[in-house]
């Protein structure tokens, strides 16, 4: 079995779309694409897992591939509903949907890869694919944002190339050299007996680097002016496929390098980075009044989170993978219903968009149900992950569960209290001018992925099947 064709459709999907005479045909071209891959995901999940060539599958992308392409399906029906009012130029839409299938097949093809190189360059051109898509709309504020993402994002991507330098450098003299010393699954048996300096060296450059594409402190300023500047569905991406796959090349380095016991250890590193960002996040979260800024700030909470749990390791790791499962499908869907509301009401201010069912109450009880989930509520798969994770700082390291429920706290009040308002207070100032045509297209393009994406959520939350938790399990052991 191969698992080239999944990288290649979005690859060839980028080119073909670029060509097509009319935005709605590449718009319903795009769609099509993403449900194939979503298809062709599942498929290579439910087969055997292997090492293919460069790429790879086992129990950690089997689960993040299928949410990539389920959050890419979602966006791509969205962009039908919200891209006519972005009003794009025939040649910056189809720009648009090109760098739409390049991001997503760098994506892929980062959660694939079996090879550091691949990894990086995916990564990278994921970044560039995220960079036009941020600068699309051309004004000043977006080609800020645009640049600002190029230049932090090019500093990442920089130190994660020196990072991934010093790895291979490491592995070398025992993986025999060449392409065995950039393989993961060469590097995974050579781990312990490569120079714990070098080792230590290089997570730091990859956490860093890599951390500042998944907006883990000090580099992710980005975010928060990409996803405000970025077209109406793209900030479903930004916030959820490019955070993720982030992640998870620094948990493909972690699992390398914790197998030396020379190394500084390297669950200490990201608990730290973890917590620093939740802190920050959730001081962060009461300033905010642009939904596009707040949004991305959830994003970054999330991902410290994620890293947090990941650095604790043991069953925490198991909470970690439920946190970035959670990140997708709860944070994709309020980026998605947060599209439609600054669309509906043309404005992007938080209290403009209040008394959002007033106006559409399938939005406002969808936004609704987010919140709640993405606050650590039950029944979402967020509340177990973030019990999991409680119960295993309280038994390992207790001292460290002041500032980390302090983190959840300021995390959830923000969310909660902004959803009284956004949800169910009065109607805001910009909710007196009549609302675009469209409800239509709104319900399926955009209710309809929001409303898989809370069911799945919390179906994640209350169903946990023995075969499932043994696939979650074994996904834990690989990034322990």
């Amino acid at each position: 079995m191969t698992y080239a064709p999944l990288v290649l459709l979005h690859l060839l999907a980028a080119l073909a779309l670029g060509f097509l005479p009319r935005p709605r045909w590449a718009g319903f071209g795009n769609l099509g694409v993403a449900a194939l891959a979503l298809a062709s995901s599942l498929a290579l999940s439910a087969g055997p897992r292997e090492v293919d060539g460069l790429l790879h599958l086992d129990a950690l992308n089997l689960f993040l591939s299928p949410l990539v392409a389920l959050v890419g399906l979602s966006a791509a029906a969205a962009s039908l509903a919200t891209l006519p009012a972005e009003r794009l130029s025939p040649r910056a839409s189809r720009a648009y949907f090109s760098a739409f299938q390049l991001f997503l097949g760098a994506a892929q093809l980062a959660l694939l890869a079996d090879n550091l190189v691949l990894l990086w360059g995916a990564l990278q051109a994921a970044v560039m694919a995220a960079v036009l898509l941020s600068a699309l709309r051309r004004g000043p504020a977006a080609v800020g944002a645009a640049w600002k993402l190029l230049i932090l994002g090019g500093v990442g991507i920089a130190l994660a190339l020196f990072g991934t330098i010093l790895l291979a450098l490491a592995a070398q003299p025992y993986a025999g050299g060449g392409e065995a010393s950039l393989s993961f699954t060469a590097l995974l048996r050579v781990g312990r007996e490569a120079d714990g300096g070098l080792l230590t060296l290089a997570f730091v450059f990859l956490l860093v680097g890599y951390g500042s594409i998944a907006a883990l402190v000090p580099l992710q300023g980005w975010l928060a002016d990409a996803t405000a500047e970025a077209p109406a569905a793209i900030p479903a991406l930004l916030n959820t496929v490019l955070l993720v796959a982030a992640l998870h090349a620094i948990l493909r380095a972690r699992a390398v390098v914790a197998l030396n016991p020379e190394v500084v250890a390297p669950g200490t590193l990201m608990m730290a980075l973890g917590l620093a960002t939740l802190l920050l996040a959730g001081f962060s979260l009461w300033r905010r009044r642009d939904a596009g800024r707040w949004l991305a700030w959830i994003g970054i909470a999330q991902s410290g989170l994620a890293a947090f749990a990941f650095g604790l390791g043991g069953p925490a790791a198991i909470a970690g993978i439920l946190l970035l499962l959670g990140q997708g499908l709860l944070l994709g869907g309020l980026a998605l219903a947060l599209a439609e509301a600054r669309l509906m009401r043309g404005s992007q201010q938080l209290s403009s968009l209040s008394g959002l069912t007033a106006s559409r109450p399938w939005l406002g009880v969808g936004v609704a149900l987010a919140l709640l989930g993405l606050a650590g509520l039950p029944p979402f798969s967020s509340f177990a992950a973030v019990f999991l994770l409680l119960q295993q700082v309280a038994a390992r390291l207790p001292w460290l569960a002041i500032p980390l429920v302090l983190g959840l706290l300021l995390v959830a009040l923000a969310l909660v209290t902004r959803l009284q308002a956004l949800c169910f207070g009065p109607p805001g100032p910009a909710a007196a001018a009549p609302p675009p045509p469209g409800e239509l297209t709104a319900r399926w393009a955009i209710g309809a992925p929001l409303a898989l994406h809370l069911a799945l959520a919390v179906a994640l939350g209350l169903f946990l099947p023995q075969p499932l938790r043994e696939a979650l399990a074994e996904a834990a052991r690989i990034v322990q």
